[in-house]
């Protein structure tokens, strides 16, 4: 395919002064960045001729704005190019190997991650969002350069969003606050997380946001005035000193800020002090310490306010030095002294190094495996660890807001970890072996218990033992979801063996004993484990032992790898191979009975094995005129019964036209590790699902997994295995069973 290039001298959207100047002295087949932009402009110009966005203004404006972001950020040809095509794929008939064909294929690779990025939904249910985030963090790794390219293309939209619908304004400017402003944070990109922070206060809080804008209006020029008499005097010590300065001067902070401090500190706005900051800007770090000497010397410092981010980094790598002093009219002033170098990361993270690079340097996108990106790596290496949705979201917003605390290694190390994070922490994040080990801490050369939490500046000492192992205590103050995966971990190694005879129990309940140990030896059920990503069928029988694997699924591959073993008559009958059991599919006539077989005669549901809709049912003649017990087949109680008494009956199918659905009453049994809030976490994912928890009992024995007895109203037995698979991804859950005296 061959690119059209645009002839127009004017366009129908304003184009900045840049895209002017690279269109006028552009040449054909120019493959420098220049020439790549361009291009990629004039493609993008033409195949969004007549799109208009809900404003009414040409789309074209949108990704010429994107790019015009990403400029500013120092991007190079293919990073802006990318801005210009990020919606071709999606909203064309273009494809991504065309956009390599008529570009290159580092652009193609940027645009494909970015289209990927888009079909996000963020508002979708818990399971889906926390795949699309996985997905996202999966795309990071790659090219880092990816999100950056979303980061942009989210404010550019944030900054237009006036033009949605109020519905679509509030869920896009939530999913902004929990997750794209935190991202440009840890990214060190501060003028994207400010500005984004901003604007999803404004739609999400209108009536808060615009109180801050008239607070902040009404006391700007007293504010103004008093930092322009500090500024002032500062300047002349720094030029008395010979201190160079590139830049002094206020700078306000932004609306959400000064709000979560209210919030956070419950105060009053005229008790909020700190509304603006200085900045000073100078040559070295020398110097940088030199102009806190002069700031301290001048004025009279606050204790406790002081902060060295020079000589401790955030892990993304901003540095500057904070201070408060109390200035002429008794009121605080807070300073940032700093570099250019400094200043140009604070306001641009990672993007610093593509701006501001150095002649020649390698234009590739920053490696994961750097230090300022150890957070990035943890979320993505325990992603395969945290089965649970609701928990993978928990870590990934742990991850994201937290401000990190710093401590030492003996040997002067600095280590980041969540707030509140504890010896235990500390310990699985020096190594895995460490804190399995571990079995005693030492803090600033004292000894503590291993749930002492730490604080910035801490020397931790861990001490090991070769014959210690974790506790299951530990997860109930273990903070980091690193150690917390650790610990179940080796929880799950070092009780295989119960796991996989629990496992084999299970399976061979469900497929039947007849040629059992022969199938778990067969290449089928070594196909079957693969499919469920796992080596062996050891591997695969410890899963279902421990919960990670329902036996659904298992079943399932199995019905995969029989079909395509054998030829399937198409019947309305399913056979397992294993068993002789025939079930067939449920008559297609509606009742008032729910039970059919049973019409104008006495019945009830026995509860020795609770029956439910889905599951094959056997009715059976009591001896006490109480009519006819229903009971499911194979219940131990049906055994020895003589074959008079049964009654063949069947469930009748659901009239879901009939209002509110009937429920039955059914018994569980759960094992967990037994922790601090699991039945609350149990209980709280039954009630996302709408299901009615009758009565809940736990029992629990120093060391020992806690026992939890559940009895659940239920409608069939397709929303009973919707909630076994949901308790099952939990991290603490070992088992989960149904009660009741069926051989199955």
């Amino acid at each position: 395919m061959n690119v059209v290039v645009a002839s127009h001298t004017s366009f129908d959207c304003d184009l900045p002064e840049w895209l002017h100047k690279c269109l006028i002295t552009k040449s054909d087949n120019d493959s420098s960045d220049a020439g790549i932009i361009c291009r990629a402009f004039e493609f993008a110009y033409k195949l969004h001729a007549g799109q208009v966005r809900k404003s009414g203004e040409p789309y074209i404006c949108h990704p010429v704005a994107v790019a015009g972001l990403l400029r500013d950020l120092g991007g190079n040809g293919a990073m802006i190019a990318a801005g210009f095509l990020h919606d071709i794929v999606e909203d064309t008939d273009i494809t991504i190997e065309q956009i390599e064909q008529i570009f290159n294929p580092e652009v193609r690779q940027l645009v494909e991650g970015v289209t990927k990025l888009s079909k996000f939904n963020f508002s979708s249910k818990t399971e889906s969002q926390a795949e699309n985030i996985r997905r996202m963090f999966l795309a990071m790794v790659q090219d880092i350069r990816v999100i950056v390219v979303k980061l942009a293309d989210r404010l550019h939209n944030m900054r237009t969003l006036e033009h949605l619908a109020d519905e679509k304004r509030r869920r896009i400017a939530q999913e902004t606050r929990d997750i794209f402003a935190p991202l440009a944070h840890r990214l060190g990109i501060g003028r994207f997380k400010w500005e984004l922070e901003d604007l999803a206060f404004k739609y999400l809080e209108p009536e808060s946001y615009r109180q801050m804008q008239d607070l902040v209006a009404e006391k700007r020029g007293d504010r103004e005035t008093r930092l322009a008499k500090v500024t002032e005097v500062l300047k002349a010590r720094l030029e008395q000193a010979g201190i160079e300065y590139s830049d002094i001067s206020g700078r306000p902070k932004h609306l959400y800020g000064i709000y979560q401090k209210m919030q956070r500190q419950q105060k009053e706005f005229r008790e909020i002090y700190d509304l603006a900051a200085i900045r000073i800007v100078v040559q070295t770090n020398e110097e940088c310490y030199r102009a806190l000497a002069i700031v301290h010397d001048e004025f009279k410092p606050i204790p406790g306010r002081f902060k060295d981010y020079i000589g401790l980094p955030k892990p993304n790598h901003y540095q500057s030095l904070h201070t408060a002093v109390v200035g002429f009219t008794g009121r605080p002033v807070e300073l940032q002294i700093r570099t250019i170098e400094m200043h140009h990361i604070a306001e641009y993270g990672i993007a610093a190094h593509w701006k501001y690079k150095e002649k020649g340097s390698n234009y590739n996108q920053m490696a994961p495996g750097e230090e300022k990106f150890t957070w990035l790596r943890q979320l993505v290496e325990g992603q395969n660890d945290l089965k649970d949705a609701q928990e993978y979201l928990e870590s990934v917003k742990d991850n994201l807001f937290a401000d990190d605390v710093y401590v030492f290694t003996p040997k002067g190390d600095v280590i980041a970890l969540n707030p509140g994070a504890t010896t235990i922490d500390f310990a699985y994040r020096i190594h895995t072996e460490v804190g399995n080990r571990c079995c005693g801490a030492r803090i600033n050369e004292r000894m503590v218990t291993l749930d002492t939490k730490l604080k910035n500046g801490d020397i931790v000492e861990i001490i090991t033992h070769k014959n210690s192992h974790p506790s299951l205590d530990w997860l109930n103050f273990a903070r980091t979801s690193a150690a917390k995966n650790r610990i179940r971990q080796w929880y799950k190694r070092s009780h295989r063996d119960e796991n996989i005879a629990r496992g084999r129990d299970m399976l061979e309940k469900e497929m039947g004993k007849t040629g059992f140990e022969s199938l778990l030896k067969s290449e089928p059920m070594t196909q079957i484990a693969q499919k469920c990503n796992y080596h062996s069928v050891e591997d695969l029988l410890a899963a279902v032992g421990y919960g990670e694997v329902t036996l659904n699924l298992v079943l399932n591959r199995w019905r995969e790898v029989f079909k395509a073993q054998q030829s399937v008559n198409n019947t309305e009958i399913i056979t397992l191979p294993t068993t002789s059991t025939r079930v067939p599919l449920p008559p297609k006539r509606i009742s008032e009975s729910p039970i059919a077989g049973v019409e104008g005669l006495l019945y009830h549901l026995a509860g020795c094995c609770s029956p439910i809709p889905g599951e094959a049912i056997i009715g059976v003649v009591t001896l006490r005129n109480r009519g006819i017990s229903i009971h499911r087949q194979g219940c131990q109680n049906v055994e020895s019964v003589e074959g008079d008494r049964l009654v063949p009956v069947s469930w009748n199918p659901v009239d879901s036209n009939k209002g509110r659905p009937q429920t039955y009453p059914i018994d569980v049994q759960i094992e967990a590790i037994d922790r601090v809030g699991v039945l609350k976490d149990i209980l709280s994912r039954l009630s996302d699902y709408s299901i009615n928890v009758r009565n809940a009992n736990v029992k629990t024995a120093n060391g020992q997994p806690a026992i939890i007895d559940l009895g659940l109203d239920l409608r069939d037995r397709l929303q009973l295995e919707q909630v076994f698979v949901q308790i099952k991804k939990m991290s603490d859950i070992l088992n989960i069973r149904r009660v009741g005296q069926v051989e199955e």
